[in-house]
């Protein structure tokens, strides 16, 4: 059995929220059993930040903070290795690959790129600056050091940071021309887990390039200039382009053994570092398929 130190969940909001916390534990860690969490909750060891112990009639509450130990009989071993492309006293670069947690998640514990990275690199203080969805793969930015930690958020924060994202997606024939702008809003959809579009203030916006297209498919060049969450994917499908191997957007599939992942990949960050003034500029080593 693999213990863990205890972790803390942020419960947050949404436009339609999960009826009980139990129901937003099972949708948020699909990879770990119901079984598995309602002998976590009948032994007492998820709390609330409230000082009471969950049950699996909880209500969900906006703003609470949930507390459990992680427990993992087995992990399911890598398939592929994190790449380490830069590294020196304040940052480290890694390409992660396609269906690796950036952070524990469920069954991914050990394997997480963030604690697999602070086991084989040896730094303990090692800490992501942003985040990918597990499906995607490509570039992700660590600080070493706590004390300039926030210098490398702030770049974030302000929109500082360059972005390229590569996909393949379904190309329709009727799909006409080969840039868009796409500037909306997102916010939490049904189920909760997904996002929509939504009416009001501008919050996502990316630049899309066509690069060509052959027999329903095509190559894609995606340029973020804000951070919402799946916001790539939202936009893709929403100019009739989902990404291939996408299992939340347009619709909701259950993967299969043998099926692709999602082809989406986190391609170059560019920024001028914080600390030191050099322009830095990095490119993952994996191509979407």
């Amino acid at each position: 059995m693999i213990q863990t130190r205890p972790s803390r969940l942020y419960l947050p909001k949404f436009d339609s929220s999960p009826k009980t916390i139990f129901e937003y534990l099972l949708a948020r860690f699909p990879q770990v059993p119901c079984a598995t969490w309602r002998a976590r909750v009948s032994q007492g060891l998820v709390t609330l930040s409230d000082g009471t112990t969950l049950t699996d009639e909880s209500p969900y509450r906006h703003g609470i903070m949930v507390f459990y130990r992680k427990e993992v009989p087995s992990e399911p071993a890598l398939l592929q290795e994190p790449v380490i492309i830069y590294r020196d006293a304040e940052i480290l670069v890694a390409d992660k690959p396609h269906g690796m947690p950036v952070t524990p998640s469920g069954e991914h514990v050990q394997r997480a790129l963030f604690v697999h990275l602070q086991k084989t690199t040896g730094e303990p203080g090692l800490a992501p600056i942003h985040r990918l969805d597990r499906e995607t793969a490509g570039l992700v930015l660590f600080t070493i050091r706590a004390d300039s930690r926030r210098h490398y958020h702030q770049l974030f924060a302000e929109g500082k940071v360059e972005r390229e994202y590569l996909a393949v997606a379904h190309t329709p024939a009727s799909l006409e021309g080969k840039h868009w702008r796409i500037e909306n809003r997102l916010a939490s959809g049904e189920p909760w887990y997904r996002q929509r579009i939504v009416d009001g203030p501008i919050n996502a916006i990316t630049d899309i390039e066509l690069l060509d297209s052959q027999s329903g498919l095509g190559n894609f060049r995606l340029f973020p200039k804000t951070g919402k969450k799946h916001q790539l994917r939202v936009h893709m499908t929403s100019i009739g382009c989902p990404i291939v191997g996408d299992p939340f957007y347009p619709e909701i599939t259950e993967k299969q053994d043998g099926d692709p992942p999602m082809q989406l990949v986190a391609y170059r960050l560019a920024f001028t570092d914080p600390l030191t003034g050099t322009r830095r500029s990095f490119v993952s080593k994996i191509k979407p398929a």
